[in-house]
């Protein structure tokens, strides 16, 4: 047998007030997540970090060893 599929808005109704209280932090917090990861600036603090490689790497070669890095951190 099927079950119903409930509105969010009524399953929220159904529940006692400080649960209610739980799911609004819930949704408040995974906006708030949403809303870092969207703000649409790209931070480049890193630019130039690797210039003392620049003789040393092609810039191949230091963007595999970067992904090398980031796996063993």
């Amino acid at each position: 047998m099927a079950s119903e599929i409930k509105p969010l808005d009524q399953l929220l109704k159904e529940l006692p007030p400080e649960s209610q209280a739980g799911v609004r932090n819930f949704v408040e917090a995974l906006l708030k997540k949403r809303q870092r990861k969207s703000n649409g600036h790209l931070r480049q603090s890193w630019a130039g970090a690797l210039e003392d490689y620049r003789e040393q790497f092609t810039s191949l070669e230091l963007q595999k060893k970067s992904l090398d890095w980031r796996i063993h951190i």
